[in-house]
């Protein structure tokens, strides 16, 4: 069941890591029975590692404060709908539902190249309806504005 409480957490790590120049604006929280496993933001800059954005980084967390490659149970509160990437990486991890505020259009319109591989990978059409929902997009555009305004690096 969504909490805006996560989500809200969720944007703080956004912040953070945009304040720091860590990379983009995507903050994400890994929730395991209405308790924090773990958060993580966006590191791409930061790292020089590609695939280090904000829901691998939470999944990275989570896994080894539990001490598993498996978050069954677990649910993901993150900024930006998740890449192609991340997507995937959600799906490895057997997290059953993912709580996004911005859309892959949101992100494309700051500078970001989602939905280009989005659309080169056949798009999302094979999920089931019900696991991703889309959250407190507002919120989450807030930051989106503020990174747009930083003029920072975009990948």
């Amino acid at each position: 069941m969504y909490k805006k409480e996560f989500m809200e957490m969720a944007v703080k790590e956004a912040r953070e890591g945009i304040a720091n120049g860590d990379g983009g604006p995507f903050g994400a929280v890994v929730v395991k029975d209405g308790e924090v496993v773990a958060l993580g933001h966006n590191r791409v800059l930061s790292s020089n590692d590609s695939t280090c954005h904000g829901e691998i980084d939470a999944i990275r967390k989570a896994e080894r404060k539990l001490g598993s490659y498996d978050l069954s149970g677990c649910e993901i509160y993150t900024t930006g709908e998740p890449c192609p990437m991340c997507l995937a990486a959600i799906m490895w991890a057997s997290i059953g539902k993912v709580y996004y505020g911005c859309r892959l259009s949101d992100n494309e319109g700051i500078g970001f190249r989602d939905a280009k591989f989005d659309a080169a990978m056949g798009g999302r059409s094979g999920l089931p309806e019900e696991f991703l929902e889309e959250r407190d997009r507002e919120m989450c555009l807030e930051v989106f504005r503020e990174y747009e305004g930083m003029n920072g690096v975009r990948y």
